[in-house]
Protein backbone atom coordinates (compact mmCIF):
# COMPACT_ATOMS: atom_id res chain seq x y z
CA UNK A 1 0.00 0.00 0.00
CA UNK A 2 1.34 3.47 -1.01
CA UNK A 3 1.73 5.76 1.63
CA UNK A 4 -0.48 9.26 0.87
CA UNK A 5 2.03 12.38 0.39
CA UNK A 6 1.41 15.15 3.41
CA UNK A 7 0.33 17.78 1.30
CA UNK A 8 0.03 20.99 2.99
CA UNK A 9 -2.58 23.35 1.65
CA UNK A 10 -2.57 27.22 1.33
CA UNK A 11 -4.17 27.54 4.35
CA UNK A 12 -1.97 25.78 6.37
CA UNK A 13 0.99 27.77 5.12
CA UNK A 14 -0.56 30.87 6.49
CA UNK A 15 -0.58 32.92 9.26
CA UNK A 16 -3.23 32.03 12.03
CA UNK A 17 -5.79 34.04 12.74
CA UNK A 18 -4.51 35.56 15.96
CA UNK A 19 -1.26 36.94 13.73
CA UNK A 20 -4.04 38.85 11.75
CA UNK A 21 -5.57 40.59 14.66
CA UNK A 22 -1.83 41.87 15.55
CA UNK A 23 -1.03 43.87 12.82
CA UNK A 24 -1.98 43.81 9.14
CA UNK A 25 -0.06 40.89 7.22
CA UNK A 26 -0.10 40.07 3.38
CA UNK A 27 1.99 38.04 0.99
CA UNK A 28 4.74 39.73 -1.09
CA UNK A 29 4.08 40.03 -4.35
CA UNK A 30 7.22 38.37 -5.97
CA UNK A 31 8.85 35.29 -5.28
CA UNK A 32 12.13 35.21 -3.09
CA UNK A 33 14.59 32.32 -2.29
CA UNK A 34 13.65 30.57 0.95
CA UNK A 35 16.70 28.33 2.80
CA UNK A 36 16.87 26.10 0.46
CA UNK A 37 16.91 28.51 -2.33
CA UNK A 38 13.44 27.04 -3.79
CA UNK A 39 11.08 29.97 -4.95
CA UNK A 40 8.68 30.81 -2.03
CA UNK A 41 5.76 33.40 -1.92
CA UNK A 42 6.01 34.17 2.08
CA UNK A 43 3.77 36.47 4.19
CA UNK A 44 5.24 39.24 5.58
CA UNK A 45 3.91 41.78 8.42
CA UNK A 46 3.74 45.67 7.09
CA UNK A 47 5.17 47.83 9.80
CA UNK A 48 3.98 51.38 11.21
CA UNK A 49 5.69 53.47 8.62
CA UNK A 50 4.75 51.09 5.71
CA UNK A 51 1.00 51.62 6.43
CA UNK A 52 2.06 55.51 6.76
CA UNK A 53 3.54 55.49 3.07
CA UNK A 54 -0.12 53.78 1.84
CA UNK A 55 -2.04 56.17 3.37
CA UNK A 56 0.19 58.92 1.68
CA UNK A 57 0.71 61.06 5.41
CA UNK A 58 4.43 60.30 4.93
CA UNK A 59 6.14 60.96 1.70
CA UNK A 60 8.46 57.99 0.29
CA UNK A 61 12.05 59.96 1.24
CA UNK A 62 10.59 60.22 4.70
CA UNK A 63 9.89 56.79 5.05
CA UNK A 64 13.19 55.96 3.48
CA UNK A 65 14.50 57.95 6.13
CA UNK A 66 12.94 55.82 8.92
CA UNK A 67 14.32 52.76 6.72
CA UNK A 68 17.43 53.85 7.11
CA UNK A 69 17.06 54.60 11.07
CA UNK A 70 16.02 52.00 11.55
CA UNK A 71 18.57 49.60 9.50
CA UNK A 72 21.07 51.84 11.76
CA UNK A 73 19.21 50.87 14.77
CA UNK A 74 19.56 47.09 14.15
CA UNK A 75 23.67 47.66 13.17
CA UNK A 76 23.81 48.94 16.29
CA UNK A 77 22.38 46.34 17.92
CA UNK A 78 19.86 48.33 20.41
CA UNK A 79 16.89 46.14 19.71
CA UNK A 80 15.28 45.14 23.30
CA UNK A 81 14.51 41.69 22.40
CA UNK A 82 17.96 40.07 21.45
CA UNK A 83 20.18 36.67 22.54
CA UNK A 84 23.37 36.14 21.82
CA UNK A 85 24.98 32.95 19.61
CA UNK A 86 25.52 30.32 22.50
CA UNK A 87 27.94 28.93 19.95
CA UNK A 88 30.56 31.60 19.62
CA UNK A 89 31.17 32.66 23.43
CA UNK A 90 33.89 30.66 25.25
CA UNK A 91 33.36 29.53 29.01
CA UNK A 92 34.98 33.04 30.49
CA UNK A 93 33.13 35.44 28.22
CA UNK A 94 29.85 37.10 29.69
CA UNK A 95 29.45 39.52 26.52
CA UNK A 96 30.52 39.73 22.91
CA UNK A 97 32.77 42.68 22.38
CA UNK A 98 31.23 45.83 20.81
CA UNK A 99 32.17 45.34 16.65
CA UNK A 100 33.48 48.90 15.24
CA UNK A 101 30.55 49.03 12.96
CA UNK A 102 27.85 48.48 16.12
CA UNK A 103 30.20 51.42 17.68
CA UNK A 104 29.80 54.12 14.80
CA UNK A 105 26.13 52.98 14.46
CA UNK A 106 25.83 53.83 17.62
CA UNK A 107 27.24 57.44 17.61
CA UNK A 108 25.34 57.92 14.41
CA UNK A 109 22.18 57.07 16.38
CA UNK A 110 23.32 59.39 19.62
CA UNK A 111 23.68 62.40 17.04
CA UNK A 112 20.62 61.83 15.65
CA UNK A 113 18.52 61.65 18.96
CA UNK A 114 20.59 64.91 19.84
CA UNK A 115 19.31 66.85 16.46
CA UNK A 116 16.19 65.64 17.42
CA UNK A 117 15.83 67.28 21.17
CA UNK A 118 17.16 64.06 23.01
CA UNK A 119 15.42 60.76 23.91
CA UNK A 120 13.68 62.26 26.22
CA UNK A 121 12.11 64.74 24.14
CA UNK A 122 9.01 63.96 22.02
CA UNK A 123 10.40 63.20 18.74
CA UNK A 124 13.97 61.42 20.27
CA UNK A 125 11.33 59.20 22.17
CA UNK A 126 8.78 58.39 18.93
CA UNK A 127 11.88 57.83 16.92
CA UNK A 128 13.33 55.50 19.45
CA UNK A 129 10.36 53.20 20.32
CA UNK A 130 7.99 53.24 16.66
CA UNK A 131 11.61 53.36 13.76
CA UNK A 132 13.65 51.77 16.19
CA UNK A 133 12.00 49.20 18.13
CA UNK A 134 8.76 49.00 16.26
CA UNK A 135 6.25 49.20 18.65
CA UNK A 136 3.02 51.06 17.04
CA UNK A 137 2.23 54.93 17.22
CA UNK A 138 -0.69 53.90 19.45
CA UNK A 139 1.82 51.57 21.41
CA UNK A 140 4.20 54.53 21.89
CA UNK A 141 1.15 57.05 22.40
CA UNK A 142 -0.20 55.34 25.45
CA UNK A 143 2.67 53.22 27.18
CA UNK A 144 5.46 56.21 26.98
CA UNK A 145 4.68 59.44 25.75
CA UNK A 146 6.33 62.29 26.77
CA UNK A 147 6.62 63.94 30.04
CA UNK A 148 4.98 60.88 32.24
CA UNK A 149 1.59 61.33 30.20
CA UNK A 150 -0.52 59.60 27.37
CA UNK A 151 -0.57 60.97 24.19
CA UNK A 152 -3.33 61.43 21.27
CA UNK A 153 -2.66 59.03 18.83
CA UNK A 154 -3.30 62.12 16.56
CA UNK A 155 -0.84 63.76 18.39
CA UNK A 156 1.72 60.86 18.38
CA UNK A 157 1.13 60.42 14.69
CA UNK A 158 1.98 64.52 14.32
CA UNK A 159 5.10 64.18 16.25
CA UNK A 160 6.53 61.26 14.19
CA UNK A 161 5.97 62.80 10.95
CA UNK A 162 7.86 66.08 12.36
CA UNK A 163 10.55 63.22 13.10
CA UNK A 164 10.48 62.00 10.23
CA UNK A 165 11.25 64.98 7.85
CA UNK A 166 14.14 66.21 10.61
CA UNK A 167 15.50 62.61 9.70
CA UNK A 168 15.03 63.00 6.06
CA UNK A 169 16.84 65.86 6.05
CA UNK A 170 19.65 64.26 8.41
CA UNK A 171 20.05 61.59 5.68
CA UNK A 172 19.76 63.76 2.87
CA UNK A 173 16.91 62.31 1.19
Amino acid sequence: MRKAKNRLTADELAPTPERFHRSPVERLAHTIADEDGKPSRPHRAIDTLGLMLRKSSITAPMHQAGEDFHALFMTAHLEPLRAADLNRLSDGVRELPMTLRQAESRKRIWNILKMLGGLTSPAGSCIWHVVGCQWTVKDWALRQGWNGRAVSPEAASGILIGALSVLQAFFGR
